[in-house]
C-alpha cells in the first residue's frame, strides 16, 4: 500500500497546530487555561538566561499573550499542578504525567550510578543519607544550605560539591521533587511533601507507559519517525520505539506518511488517521509576526526545524565574536507558517535594545512585515518589563 502524501505547507501547519502557535491563544494565561497549555504542549523546557525573559515564560506568552511568570509559579508552588522534572532537559511538566515518570527515574538512576563516580568521584555517595536527613528534619533546602563547609569544584560548570551532587541525583530519582524557587533558585523537599498522593502512588507498569509516551509524543507532534517520538520525553528507548511503532502500526492505530520536507525530499514518518482527518479542516495561519525563544519546543530539535522550515538554527556557543555571523543568542522570529529570520534584542534596565534582524533569504522587509516585527517587540517589552525600546543604527540587516 503506498503512503499517504503530506505536503510542506500541511505538515507545517499540522506541526504548529500542535505547537500552539498556528491561531491565536485569547486565554488568560494562568490557572487553569496555564494548565490546560502546558499539558497540550506536554512540557515547557526552563533555561537560566534571561536576556529578555526566561526562557518557559517566553514560550508561554508567545502561546498566551497575558501570561505572567507569576502565574507559573504559582501553578507550581501553591496549586501543584504542575512539577519540574528532566525531558531532554530540565522541564516544567504536568502533574498528571508524574506517574508515567516512574520508569525515568528508575532509568536515571542506574545511569547515575554507572557514570557519576567517574565524573563527580564517590564523595556524593557519600552525602545522600545526610542530604536526606537534613531536608526530613528541617524541611526545604537547596544547594547553599547543603553545602557548609564543603569545597566547590573547579574544574568546570558540572563540577559539584558533594552535596549539590546528591542533591541532584536524588531530586533525578524521584525521591525529591522542586517544591518552589526563590529567583531562580531551586529548593527541595521529599517527593511525599510535594507530590500529591493520587499521583506519587499511583503504578502504572513499564508497558503501560511506553504506550502512553508512545501515543502522547505523537498527539503533540503531529507526525514523527519512532526515534521523533521517542526523543519527545525521553522516558523511552530508541529500540522501544521501533518496538511500539511496528506494533502499532500492525494494529492500525497509527499510520505512515511521507511528510515532503522544505527541499522538497520526502521522510517517512507515523502520524495517526484522526491526525489527518483533522488536518483537513485547519485555518491558515494568522499574519502575526512571532519572537520565539530559542528553546521553543517547535524549535529545539533543530534538524527538524531546519528539515520542516528551511531554517537552519544555531546558538553559536563556542564561537569566537568576530567570527560570528549572528549574535550568541539570537531570537528566531515566525511570521505564519514561515520562519522569517533571527533578532538580537535584550533588555538593559527598563531599556529594550535591537541591535540587529537578520532576515532569512527570500524574506522582504517590506512596510507591513517590519511594523508587525516592531509590534511584536512592543508586545513583548510588556513581558519583559520595560518602559522604551530603542533601535541601534543599521538594526535590520541585509
Amino acid at each position: 500500500m503506498s503512503r499517504i502524501f503530506v505536503e510542506n505547507q500541511l505538515a507545517r501547519r499540522i506541526f504548529l497546530d500542535r505547537h500552539l502557535l498556528l491561531r491565536p491563544g485569547p486565554g488568560t494565561g494562568k490557572g487553569r487555561d496555564l494548565e490546560e497549555v502546558l499539558h497540550r504542549l506536554g512540557f515547557v523546557q526552563v533555561d537560566s538566561v534571561n536576556t529578555l525573559a526566561r526562557a518557559h515564560d517566553l514560550i508561554l506568552w508567545s502561546r498566551r499573550g497575558r501570561y505572567r511568570p507569576q502565574a507559573l509559579d504559582r501553578l507550581i508552588a501553591r496549586d501543584r499542578k504542575a512539577f519540574e522534572h528532566w525531558t531532554h532537559d530540565a522541564a516544567v511538566i504536568p502533574m498528571e504525567f508524574y506517574p508515567m515518570w516512574r520508569v525515568k527515574f528508575a532509568r536515571d538512576e542506574a545511569r547515575m550510578r554507572q557514570r557519576w563516580p567517574q565524573w563527580q568521584g564517590e564523595a556524593w555517595h557519600a552525602e545522600i543519607k545526610n542530604v536526606l536527613r537534613h531536608i526530613s528534619d528541617n524541611g526545604p533546602a537547596g544547594s547553599i544550605e547543603l553545602r557548609g563547609d564543603q569545597p566547590k569544584g573547579s574544574s568546570g560548570w558540572w563540577d559539584w560539591h558533594p552535596s549539590k551532587a546528591a542533591l541532584e541525583f536524588l531530586w533525578r530519582s524521584g525521591r525529591l521533587a522542586i517544591c518552589h524557587r526563590e529567583g531562580f533558585r531551586k529548593f527541595y523537599d521529599l517527593s511525599e511533601r510535594v507530590i500529591p498522593d493520587h499521583q506519587r502512588l499511583a503504578r502504572p507498569d513499564e508497558v503501560e507507559i511506553i504506550d502512553w509516551a508512545m501515543r502522547a509524543a505523537l498527539e503533540r507532534l503531529g507526525f514523527g519517525t519512532s526515534g521523533e517520538l521517542a526523543a519527545f520525553f525521553e522516558i523511552v528507548t530508541r529500540d522501544e520505539a521501533r518496538e511500539w511503532c511496528a506494533t502499532a502500526l500492525a494494529s492500525g492505530r497509527i499510520v505512515e506518511a511521507d511528510i515532503e520536507l522544505a527541499n522538497g525530499a520526502r521522510r517517512r514518518s507515523f502520524t495517526t488517521p484522526d491526525i489527518l482527518d483533522g488536518a483537513t479542516s485547519l485555518p491558515a495561519p494568522d499574519a502575526r509576526v512571532r519572537l520565539l525563544s530559542p528553546f521553543d519546543p517547535a524549535l529545539r530539535d533543530r534538524a527538524r526545524a531546519e528539515r520542516l522550515f528551511g531554517f537552519s538554527y544555531r546558538i553559536e556557543i563556542f564561537v569566537p565574536e568576530e567570527q560570528r555571523r549572528f549574535g550568541y543568542y539570537v531570537f528566531p522570529v515566525m511570521q505564519g507558517d514561515r520562519m522569517i529570520g533571527r533578532m538580537d534584542v535584550k533588555r538593559t534596565g527598563k531599556l529594550l535594545n535591537t541591535s540587529a534582524f537578520w532576515p532569512e533569504k527570500g524574506v522582504r522587509m517590506g512596510k507591513a512585515r517590519s511594523a508587525g516585527l516592531q509590534s511584536e517587540l512592543a508586545r513583548v517589552a510588556t513581558l519583559a518589563g520595560v518602559d522604551s525600546m530603542e533601535f541601534e543604527p543599521g538594526w535590520l540587516r541585509s
